[in-house]
């Protein structure tokens, strides 16, 4: 929320990646995927595209700006005939044409504004939560979760620029082939993995979908010429980070890399308690 409202702050003007690490993570030390990952978020919250996005657009090398439309909320205690009827909200996507430079909230800014965004941002998640609920497969009514199963989720992309959605989806197949060689493990199938690409939808609620007992999920960051991949192992009843590892190599040979890490991962797995034979 801080991010957003910084952006919103600078409405229609590019807000260099310093100044949003100096003004949302004030006091703390954190490095520029703190910048690229919380961005990610808001994107996947409000439904944006990065590749053509209505909400914030990248400038390469230089920071983020917000293009959505940007006002302020009115009071509903002062103006309740325009709440009945559904005024503005405070965020709305753009239609193409990005905001002047310079636009701003309106008196009252920090509270009410704050106020206004937290609305619009939960009246938007919401909406992407049911819809994305009502467009689930139908999970099977009589199909158990056996112990030792496993769904890989596909690995976001979290590199600047978010470029890097090909490697990503490849590590997210090469480790679906690795793990299903697992003996008594299931696992399901790309197809229904890559179903959930781009979807807010809670973790029980995939594992309950695809009958498995552990999601697999990871992420994709990149430095110069390294890269950084993520990966986690989720327990799906409880929702509880059982085993997590992170893996840097020089990009060079992305098959060799997807390769590489996928058999990390697995090797890891295996070693694990959650899959060892009992």
């Amino acid at each position: 929320m801080r991010l957003l409202l910084c952006l919103a702050e600078h409405a229609g003007e590019v807000v260099p990646i310093d100044e949003l690490l100096n003004h949302v993570w004030a006091g703390v030390t954190v490095s520029p995927d703190s910048v690229y990952q919380a961005v990610a978020t808001l994107r996947r919250l409000l439904g944006d595209d990065p590749k053509q996005p209505t909400y914030i657009v990248t400038a390469p090398r230089l920071g983020y700006r917000l293009v959505a439309t940007v006002g302020p909320c009115p009071d509903p205690l002062t103006d309740q005939s325009s709440a009945q009827t559904g005024a503005s909200p405070a965020l709305t996507p753009a239609t193409g044409v990005a905001p002047k430079s310079g636009t701003r909230f309106g008196a009252g800014f920090p509270w009410a504004a704050g106020a206004a965004l937290s609305l619009a941002l939960a009246a938007v998640v919401l909406f992407h939560g049911k819809t994305a609920n009502n467009l689930l497969p139908a999970p099977s009514a009589v199909a158990p979760r056996p112990q030792k199963s496993i769904a890989v989720l596909p690995f976001l992309d979290l590199t600047e620029g978010m470029n890097e959605e090909p490697f990503a989806d490849g590590m997210t197949e090469e480790l679906i082939d690795k793990i299903s060689k697992f003996p008594d493990v299931r696992v399901p199938g790309p197809t229904s993995s890559f179903y959930f690409k781009g979807k807010q939808t809670p973790v029980a609620e995939i594992a309950k979908t695809l009958a498995v007992a552990y999601v697999l999920d990871g992420s994709v960051r990149k430095s110069g010429a390294r890269l950084r991949i993520a990966a986690r192992l989720i327990r799906a009843d409880n929702g509880y980070v059982v085993w997590t590892e992170t893996y840097d190599r020089p990009l060079k040979d992305i098959l060799m890399v997807q390769d590489d890490i996928a058999g990390e991962v697995t090797k890891a797995l295996r070693a694990s308690t959650e899959f060892k034979v009992r």
